[in-house]
């Protein structure tokens, strides 16, 4: 699982991580935004959440997650920023525990909070598949569709400044507690995610390499 704050580069490393290993990938993120695309409920009751900057509860996102895990976690998985709670992380062991699965890895990616103003304040993001880059990236700016699938590249509502402060708040009132409850194990590694994402990614090979059978 990829941990960290809001623009530490989760969701860069996972789809680097997913496109080098073929390792299905997802994040709460994804699933609440196929959700919202759908105009389901949960995903239009998700989506207002998310622009106020607060956090979806913990019961929907585990239970996405678990039915994520039933059809398509049976060959490894990658967790991008999933869990964001203690709650959330207690009922992912107990999940595991069910599948007879064990947790490899939990990498924190640490970054400074000017790191994630700025990156925050370009980041672009696909509306179709969820690939992250940012407008000053591969000239995005002047052509915003993504690579892979020829959606749109776009803003997310809750990357605006005023919503960032809340988000960053919440992460240290909520998911900060994570890196107490992961260094009771040895699957917890923190990495320094405020280099070039080519230099956190080489990190995260190794780590994988040396951790995962």
């Amino acid at each position: 699982m990829l941990l960290g704050a809001p623009g530490s580069g989760k969701g860069t490393q996972a789809e680097m991580i997913t496109r080098h290993f073929a390792i299905a990938v997802t994040s709460p993120g994804t699933i609440l935004r196929r959700e919202r695309d759908l105009e389901t409920p949960l995903g239009l009751e998700a989506d207002e959440i998310s622009k106020q900057g607060g956090l979806v509860s913990d019961e929907i996102i585990v239970h996405l997650i678990e039915d994520w895990l039933n059809l398509h976690g049976r060959d490894g998985f990658v967790f991008d920023g999933f869990p964001r709670t203690v709650k959330q992380a207690e009922r992912l062991s107990e999940i595991l525990q069910k599948r007879k699965a064990a947790l490899d890895l939990a990498i924190w990616l640490e970054v400074s909070e000017q790191t994630v103003r700025d990156r925050i304040a370009s980041r672009l993001q696909c509306r179709r598949c969820g690939f992250t880059t940012s407008l000053t990236s591969a000239h995005f700016a002047e052509r915003p569709v993504c690579p892979y699938c020829d959606g749109p590249l776009i803003r997310r509502n809750d990357d605006d400044a005023s919503v960032l402060q809340t988000r960053l708040t919440e992460f240290k009132a909520k998911t900060e507690p994570l890196l107490s409850f992961y260094e009771k194990g040895d699957a917890l590694h923190r990495i320094d995610g405020n280099r070039d994402r080519e230099s956190v990614f080489a990190d995260i090979v190794a780590l994988i390499e040396e951790r995962v059978p």
